[in-house]
């Protein structure tokens, strides 16, 4: 996981009509939707104009280790702004102990900023016991947390190591059609789902059939249910396109979305957040936008006119082209500077990985630590983490096998050069498998 529309409804209207449409329009079944982690930033990155949801990372357990996502607050209210159901997802690696996970859920339950009724996933993708029911008794203690809480209970993992690990079938008969499973037919750019390759397991709500659902990588999923629509009460469109969800409930983070929804174009400020939206073909300049442009979410720097001015890119936009996910107003009360947790050092892990992993760079970390040069850590160590919100342009890449790092620079419109700088990579230029790097 970034751990990571079948059905369209046609509705004429008035090209004089300014209002908008009254009957609600729900998600159902084959919506397709993406889930962000800190990796996509303070707004998210948007896969395709008709996907209908976003799960967003809200933290995660590490044996009881916490880590709350500085990014998360702010990616459910430009979720919302962008008028998708937002959800919520926690990794949650407590292996077989119910102590963890009842202490995992006291730990982030409370901080829940999507709707009552939508999803809370529980991630669970590593650590797991050579017990399969003390597993599964684990992840049911949790999930009937969740659902006494009142949100939608749902179990993330891959299909094989819930086969392994956890007996579905007894979740299944508690919570019903509850299950979010990645499997991905290939490693190839996938906008829709092959279902040659559905997992082929009882209780599937949702699946997760790509983590390369756009060119860069963003995990995809498609509902088997309309699961997506809990927490909501329908959708209003207006004449102009312009989609805004309704929720069962309010949350700090929701109410900001629906204030950067409602904010006129007119009156976009400098510090606003903005999308690149997916149609977008020109510059003010009439230069063609870049494709991995597109879906981003930047801070506008100058406004001139009917036109804004995008940091981390500096190239003047029309407002035509963009779509507000946060206010000035709102962001400052979304966004903290940072948010300090603890860390359990893993076999494998580096400084600098842990940093990238969570915003930040190794030699802040390190100071934060009292870790001096050469920078060793041990497993098994706790580490402070003071993990300051990734900038709303911040790309980040994990290496696979076969990458090389002016392949990667390729893939994203950039030089290897400029990202050995960014990463401080010195010649030869070597990278390795599982290595996380910062793109722009």
């Amino acid at each position: 996981m970034t751990h990571k529309k079948l059905n369209t409804i046609l509705i004429t209207i008035s090209a004089l009509s300014a209002f908008a449409i009254t009957s609600p329009v729900f998600a159902a079944k084959g919506d397709q939707g993406v889930d962000w982690s800190v990796y996509q930033g303070t707004a998210g990155k948007f896969g395709y104009s008709s996907d209908k949801f976003v799960l967003s990372q809200i933290g995660g357990t590490y044996n009881g280790s916490y880590i709350d996502q500085t990014t998360y607050k702010t990616q459910v209210a430009s979720a919302i702004a962008a008028g998708k159901e937002a959800h919520t997802y926690i990794w949650f690696q407590v292996g077989s102990s119910q102590t963890l996970a009842k202490a995992a859920m006291e730990h982030f339950l409370p901080n829940v900023q999507t709707p009552k009724g939508s999803i809370v996933a529980l991630d669970y993708e590593a650590g797991a016991s050579s017990d399969k029911e003390a597993n599964t008794q684990a992840i049911i203690t949790a999930m009937q947390m969740i659902k006494d809480a009142g949100y939608t209970p749902v179990l993330y993992s891959g299909a094989s190591y819930m086969s392994i690990y956890i007996n579905t079938s007894e979740i299944g008969a508690k919570f019903g059609t509850c299950l979010w499973v990645a499997r991905y037919a290939t490693n190839d750019v996938a906008s829709t789902p092959n279902y040659t390759y559905f997992p082929s397991m009882d209780y599937v709500a949702l699946w997760q059939f790509t983590s390369d659902y756009v060119a860069g990588g963003l995990d995809g999923s498609v509902a088997l249910t309309g699961i997506t629509d809990d927490g909501y009460t329908g959708t209003t469109t207006s004449s102009t396109g312009k989609t805004t969800v309704s929720t069962t409930t309010t949350t700090t983070a929701v109410s900001a979305g629906q204030t950067a929804n409602n904010t006129s174009k007119s009156s976009i400020v400098a510090g606003d957040t903005v999308k690149v939206n997916l149609s977008a073909a020109n510059w003010s300049t009439g230069q063609a936008i870049p494709s991995y442009i597109k879906g981003q979410s930047y801070k506008v720097l100058e406004v001139s006119g009917s036109k804004v001015l995008l940091s981390g890119v500096d190239s003047w936009i029309s407002t035509a082209n963009v779509e507000i996910l946060l206010t000035t107003s709102t962001s400052s009360a979304l966004s903290s500077s940072s948010s300090t947790g603890t860390y359990t050092v893993q076999s494998g892990d580096t400084l600098s990985a842990i940093a990238a992993k969570y915003g930040t760079t190794y030699q802040k970390l390190a100071s934060l630590n009292g870790i001096g040069s050469p920078y060793l850590i041990i497993p098994g160590e706790k580490l402070k983490i003071n993990s300051t919100a990734a900038t709303s342009s911040a790309v980040y890449y994990t290496i696979k096998s076969g990458d090389t790092l002016s392949g990667i620079a390729s893939k994203y419109g950039t030089t290897y050069l400029k990202l050995a700088s960014l990463n401080s990579i010195k010649a030869p230029y070597v990278i390795y498998v599982g290595q996380t790097l910062r793109i722009k």
